[in-house]
């Protein structure tokens, strides 16, 4: 069904970078989600009238929230679909992150609720009631969450949104509460044990840990995680397939929401070419940049002396220095001033964020061996992290 409505409502539903494509698949996912939610609230108020059962009308009031839920998402998306303005020059597309924050503390605070009333259940247990018309309900129930969960799975892993993995993982918490909820009305029929509290504690904790996975996955990217290494190489790929540009660093991405990206980056060119012809293969690489991975690219040069003989093996020469002392670290922008009295080295060094060496270590050891091969080496160094 969701497979339907996506091909009719999204036309150009392959193009997920935009951020017009991305809230339609969330007005479809939230659209939907709010039908199948109301529809299991209808039949599930109604066998819990019908049966006379407390715990069947609650959890369908569960399912109106989670229509809440829903809501939420639409929202989310359509603020993340605005256009830049004047207080927003970035655009709004981390409001996608936000909604699927507030669906996870959401969940956290359904699987708290559960594991309390659970606890409740095993101090003051109660016969759990069991007619068939609660059993085709929360059979019912239990495949229309598995369902809204596949779907909301499929649709996050296609357009790679942390909003719609949280809203799967709130549909997978409520099939497990509510299978949970069968279980322990079977087992109490067939054998008489009153397993209901410990169930749900059980299934409390698990959903505790889904909705933490789900926190984590829309508050990393509100924080600035790092960016992911499918995007990196293919930045890479298309900047060094300039046979003008020697070597690319100081890549840094900025993340303002799916499909709303900034990068910024270093390129090595030879210092003896043409600067014009040169800045205009830098330009040409910022317009690729901005119409194949849609980010707002800003390209430096850094001129090399790619052709001085000299200078390259000072060059290779510190970077075996750097390799004696850990292998992990590289070198970039390097220059070399000769004066009368002593020679200017000057180098990047890009060190781990984890290192057994502080920084000031690591530039008296790098100086130290410079100065072992030649006391008239000096050194200038500037500390970089990947």
């Amino acid at each position: 069904m969701i497979t339907l409505l996506v091909h009719f409502l999204i036309p150009d539903r392959e193009n997920t970078d935009s951020p017009a494509v991305r809230r339609k698949y969330g007005v479809v996912s939230g659209g939907f989600g709010i039908f199948l939610n109301i529809l299991l609230f209808a039949s599930k108020f109604a066998a819990g009238l019908f049966s006379g059962s407390i715990s069947v009308i609650a959890d369908a009031f569960n399912n109106l929230s989670d229509a809440g839920s829903s809501i939420i998402t639409m929202i989310g998306f359509q603020i993340a679909a605005q256009e830049a303005d004047p207080d927003h020059p970035f655009g709004h597309g981390r409001s996608e992150y936000i909604s699927g924050l507030i669906v996870s503390i959401i969940i956290l605070v359904m699987a708290v609720e559960l594991i309390r009333s659970s606890v409740s259940k095993i101090i003051h247990p109660e016969p759990v009631a069991f007619t068939p018309i609660i059993l085709i309900t929360l059979v019912f129930s239990i495949l229309v969450k598995l369902y809204m969960y596949c779907y909301n799975k499929s649709l996050s892993e296609k357009i790679a949104s942390a909003a719609l993995r949280a809203t799967a993982t709130d549909s997978f918490s409520d099939c497990l509460a509510t299978g949970t909820v069968l279980a322990a009305a079977v087992i109490s029929q067939l054998s008489g044990c009153q397993i209901d509290g410990w169930c749900g504690i059980l299934v409390g904790i698990l959903i505790l840990h889904g909705g933490y996975d789900a926190a984590k996955d829309t508050i990393s990217p509100l924080l600035g995680q790092a960016p992911d290494p499918e995007f990196i190489r293919r930045i890479t790929r298309i900047v060094t397939e300039y046979d003008e540009v020697l070597g690319i660093h100081d890549l840094i991405v900025h993340d303002y929401g799916p499909g709303r990206r900034m990068i910024s980056l270093h390129a090595e060119v030879p210092a003896k070419g043409n600067i014009l012809a040169l800045h205009d293969t830098i330009d040409n690489i910022e317009k690729r940049l901005q119409r194949e991975l849609r980010c707002s690219a800003v390209i430096h040069m850094d001129p090399v002396m790619n052709d001085d003989a000299e200078t390259m093996a000072c060059k290779t020469m510190a970077a075996d220095v750097l390799s004696q002392i850990d292998a992990a670290l590289t070198l970039h922008d390097f220059r070399m001033v000769k004066g009368t009295t002593h020679t200017n080295l000057i180098f990047d060094v890009v060190v781990p964020y984890h290192t057994d060496y502080t920084v000031e270590q690591l530039k008296e050891g790098i100086e130290t061996r410079l100065r072992e091969i030649d006391p008239a080496y000096c050194a200038v160094i500037q500390i970089d992290h990947p």
